[in-house]
């Protein structure tokens, strides 16, 4: 059996997916929909003011799915929700060391949409990497900001 892209598993960083993201039009109605569909309720509801989004966390066993919700039509979530609609927005990994990892990634080719990590919700430090690099997928990194 081949194995592709196995070179530099040595240095992988990545720990778990630590949560799904997902764009939603309405918090209130998009909460009661997945307090349901997942049988558990929202445990935090945070504003990111530098985001402008409005996110809200569920979970389940050891799953996670963050809520979002744009807070002008300027934000992200905004123009994301104009062009594809409510859906996945992004997938995050949780990282022990989010500026080692930018590095390894940016050596390996990927473009990364901030230079330095930011303070994300769940009091997190986060960094995307862009879905041109990703096979289409906009990748979070995530680490507990301590």
């Amino acid at each position: 059996m081949e194995l592709y892209g196995t070179n530099n598993l040595q240095y992988l960083d990545m720990n778990k997916i630590e949560h799904i993201g997902i764009a939603v039009k309405d918090m209130a109605s998009s909460i009661m929909l997945y307090e349901k569909l997942l049988g558990t309720s929202v445990y935090k509801i945070e504003t990111v003011e530098r985001e402008q989004v409005n996110t809200a966390f569920l979970q389940t066993g050891p799953n996670k799915i963050e809520l979002l919700e744009a807070l002008s039509d300027d934000s992200a979530i905004a123009h994301f929700l104009n062009k594809k609609g409510e859906g996945i927005h992004h997938i995050a990994f949780e990282v022990d060391n989010i500026v080692a990892e930018m590095q390894r990634l940016k050596n390996e080719g990927f473009v990364l949409l901030s230079d330095e990590p930011k303070p994300g919700a769940d009091n997190k430090l986060v960094c995307f990497v862009h879905p041109k690099s990703a096979g289409g997928v906009l990748v979070e990194l995530v680490q507990e900001n301590s």
